[in-house]
């Protein structure tokens, strides 16, 4: 069995994407599955087309998308993905779509078909500062991932597939004292977690726990 992670270049000024440092610290195979990394640019369209074109050659079991979300302190499993394109900031090839649908024969959202309670239990269960998200954006992030599950959706309904958020790293925070950060021995220590649950909850049912929110 195989899971394809991807991760994203850095981007909005950053030197580093801590997504991309923590994906490539990982071992190439946790428990039965082989990991393939895949890094993807910061860019509408192309990193979805690399990312399909991906599973089109290694045909993986699962995919999860990892991504830098500056500002938040936790682990975030992403619940949904929505089928618009809205930039506030330029990809690093300078396209800034707004309200572009990405497909007009998509449905509205997409959920994330990985176990992403399980996924927060787990961590919180080690200690790791989890938490569910209801908005993936409307950047490359919520793109890419509403690109993969629209893929899964019309051409490989057995492809497990969703997003996860990571917060900054320390060195990224030096001059914005006011953001949290996660060391990334801390990052690769979740996402292997992250990967063992999907391995666990392959043929399971995700829990049934409280992890919405009110806002």
């Amino acid at each position: 069995m195989k899971i394809l992670l991807t991760a994203f270049t850095p981007f909005d000024g950053e030197s580093i994407n801590p997504a991309l440092e923590a994906m490539k610290l990982l071992p190439d195979k946790i428990g039965n599955l082989q990991v393939l990394k895949l890094e993807v640019p910061t860019v509408f369209g192309k990193s979805a087309r690399l990312v399909i074109e991906t599973i089109e050659q290694e045909k993986p079991d699962f995919v999860l998308s990892i991504g830098q979300a500056g500002g938040r302190a936790e682990i975030t499993p992403e619940r949904i993905a929505i089928n618009i394109d809205d930039a506030r900031i330029p990809d690093n090839e300078g396209n800034q779509p707004v309200d572009q649908p990405i497909y007009l024969d998509g449905e509205n959202a997409y959920f994330s078909t990985l176990p992403i309670k399980a996924l927060v239990a787990e961590l919180t269960k080690n200690n790791i500062p989890a938490a569910i998200s209801n908005t993936a954006g409307t950047f490359v992030c919520n793109h890419i991932m509403y690109q993969v599950l629209y893929y899964a959706s019309k051409n490989y309904p057995t492809l497990k597939a969703g997003f996860i958020h990571v917060p900054f790293l320390p060195e990224q925070v030096k001059d914005k004292n006011q953001f949290p950060s996660m060391e990334l021995e801390e990052m690769v220590h979740a996402l292997t977690l992250c990967v063992e649950t999907v391995i666990e909850y392959q043929d399971k049912e995700d829990l049934k726990t409280i992890g919405g929110a009110i806002h």
